[in-house]
Parts: C-alpha cells; sequence; structure tokens
C-alpha cells in the first residue's frame, strides 16, 4: 500500500508523525487532498482543519491557525504556528481538545463566521470519531 509520511509541527514541537494514506490540508486558495504521488507544491495554510486518514482507515482532525505545507511524491511536511490534535480517549477529554481549538481559532481571526464555520466542522468530525 502506498503512504505519506505527514509530520506536523508548530514551534513548540511535533503535533503528528507518521505514515498515512491521505491528507485535507485547508490551502490559503481553498481545501486540498494529498494521495501518495501527488505533484510537489509549497503553499500557505490558512486557518482550519487538517483531515488525516491514517493506515488503519482511522480518521485523526488537527485544528490550526496558519502555517505553510511542503508536499511531495512521498511526503507532506506542515509547519504552523499553532495546532490542536482533536483526540482522545473520552468524551471529556475530547471536548477539552475542541474548547483549546476554539479559542486558538478566535485569536487567530476576528472572522467569528469562520471560527464558527471551523469549529462546527471540528464537532462533526469528533462525533465521528467517537
Amino acid at each position: 500500500m502506498d503512504t505519506l509520511k505527514l509530520d506536523i509541527v508548530t514551534p513548540e514541537g511535533k503535533i503528528f508523525s507518521n505514515a498515512v494514506k491521505a491528507v485535507t490540508l485547508p490551502g490559503s486558495e481553498g481545501e486540498f487532498g494529498v494521495l501518495p504521488g501527488h505533484v510537489g507544491i509549497i503553499t500557505t495554510l490558512r486557518t482550519g482543519v487538517i483531515e488525516i486518514e491514517k493506515v488503519d482507515g482511522q480518521k485523526e482532525i488537527v485544528a490550526i491557525n496558519w502555517g505553510y505545507v511542503k508536499v511531495d511524491e512521498t511526503s507532506v511536511d506542515v509547519l504552523v504556528e499553532g495546532a490542536v490534535d482533536i483526540n482522545g480517549n473520552g468524551e471529556s477529554e475530547i471536548a477539552q481538545a475542541i474548547a483549546s481549538a476554539k479559542q486558538l481559532l478566535e485569536e487567530s481571526t476576528d472572522n467569528s463566521v469562520a471560527v464558527s464555520m471551523v469549529v462546527s466542522r471540528i464537532e462533526n468530525a469528533a462525533k465521528s470519531v467517537l
């Protein structure tokens, strides 16, 4: 099976580092998906959600405020100013992660409509994880 090496890094350290089937990123010009063999690009990322499809088929989401991504045929390297991994072992841990993500997003933009849309997307994705 073809996979991509995905690394998500903030100034505080790595948020995610593993092989994945696919990743969807919030590009500055719109969302885009990356599969193994993707053409190489470097672009900016806007406030939003990175959706990760792991090798075992599980989904994971990471909320980001802004950053950059470098994509090539075998890897995706994401450098973001702030990120919150939305996962946990129960509803209370996931609810805490969602609250942290909402705070991160509100601090990064004054566009309340954009924040509401991203938080709604995070909540819907988190429900599918539970």
